[in-house]
């Protein structure tokens, strides 16, 4: 892999969607595992759409983590190459953010500056409805595992990782967001509902 290649490790998703969080706390995990590394860049994509076009075309090869319905087993971890990402991203569209990001890949190849190597590390949901819910416990398992494949890809690439050295755990946002202090922030479902108001429910009452 050449000095002037670099690569980009994006999480993309909602964290207030239960399972729909998977990508970012894949990325948030992959920070804390590993030093950084002067020809890798890790953003918390969110639900931004085409403003991470600069970030991808500036990439020569892309790894993303995200939750993606494919019609299988709930938790389960399949990695899709190059070509077939963008149709994986699009034929089960769960949210908005993948709709986004299929014309941010879109619009990469139109402007001659996409990615030459992609790497979709996804993983099929449990429960998307959950509206500030957690990740589902088979989806939280895949975290590491999906961690140490992209670790490998990586290494493919030409790009060995070091273990942080540090007992400082870094953040990639605000700290409130780190899955601990989100977790011990969410009021539980008889405080608050999580399904949306039952007034606008099928069959609740007005």
């Amino acid at each position: 892999m050449p000095e002037s290649e670099t690569i980009l490790v994006l999480g993309i998703g909602n964290l207030l969607w239960a399972d729909e969080g998977f990508g970012i706390r894949a990325a948030e995990e992959f920070v804390r595992r590993y030093e950084p590394h002067e020809r890798v860049t890790v953003l918390d994509g969110g639900t931004q759409g085409l403003y991470l076009l600069p970030h991808v075309q500036a990439a020569s090869h892309l790894l993303v983590f995200d939750a993606i319905d494919y019609g299988l087993e709930p938790g389960t971890m399949k990695v899709v190459l190059d070509d077939e990402v963008p149709s994986f991203m699009g034929a089960k569209k769960m949210s908005l953010h993948q709709t986004g990001f299929q014309d941010v890949l879109a619009a990469a190849q139109l402007t001659g500056q996409a990615p030459r190597h992609l790497v979709l590390i996804g993983v099929q949901p449990v429960e998307l409805s959950d509206y500030g819910g957690s990740l589902r416990e088979p989806v939280r398992a895949q975290i590491g595992p999906a961690v140490d494949l992209a670790a490998e890809w990586l290494e493919r690439w030409g790009v060995t990782l070091c273990g942080r050295a540090s007992d400082e755990e870094p953040a990639m946002a605000t700290r409130a967001l780190d899955m601990d202090a989100y977790e011990a922030g969410r009021p539980s479902e008889a405080e608050a509902s999580r399904k949306g108001d039952p007034r606008f429910l099928p069959g609740g009452s007005t």
